[in-house]
C-alpha cells in the first residue's frame, strides 16, 4: 500500500513540528535549570555577612562587592525569566500546532482511498 504524496508531506511537516518542540523543551529545560542556579546563588549571596565575595571567572576566583554581584545576579535572573517565558510561549504555539496538524492528518487518513 502505496502512502499518497500529500500524506508523506503532512508526515514530515508533523515530524519537523516534533522536533522544533523538542528543541524548544530541551532549552527551556537548560534555562529553567540556570535560572534555579541563579536564584539559590542570590539567595546565599545575600545571606553573606561580607561584603567582599569570590566570583568564578575563567576558573579563577576574583575579589568582587558583594553589591555588583547581586545587581549582576539580578539581571542575568531577569533575562533568564523573559527567555523562559519566550520558550513557554514557542511551546504552547508549536503544541497547538502539532494538534492541528495531528487532527488535519487523521481527517486525511480517513478519506476513502487516502491510504
Amino acid at each position: 500500500m502505496e502512502v499518497p504524496p500529500q500524506v508523506q508531506a503532512q508526515l514530515m511537516q508533523l515530524q519537523q513540528f516534533q522536533q522544533q518542540l523538542q528543541m524548544i523543551l530541551m532549552q527551556k529545560q537548560g534555562v529553567e535549570a540556570e535560572l534555579k542556579e541563579s536564584q539559590k546563588a542570590l539567595e546565599e549571596l545575600e545571606k553573606a555577612t561580607d561584603n567582599e565575595v569570590y566570583k568564578l571567572v575563567g576558573g579563577l576566583f576574583i575579589k568582587r562587592n558583594k553589591e555588583e554581584i547581586i545587581k549582576e545576579l539580578k539581571e542575568k535572573i531577569e533575562t533568564l525569566e523573559l527567555r523562559l517565558k519566550t520558550l513557554t510561549k514557542q511551546e504552547e504555539k508549536l503544541k497547538e500546532k502539532l494538534k492541528e496538524f495531528q487532527e488535519k492528518l487523521q481527517k486525511i487518513l480517513q478519506q476513502p482511498g487516502a491510504a
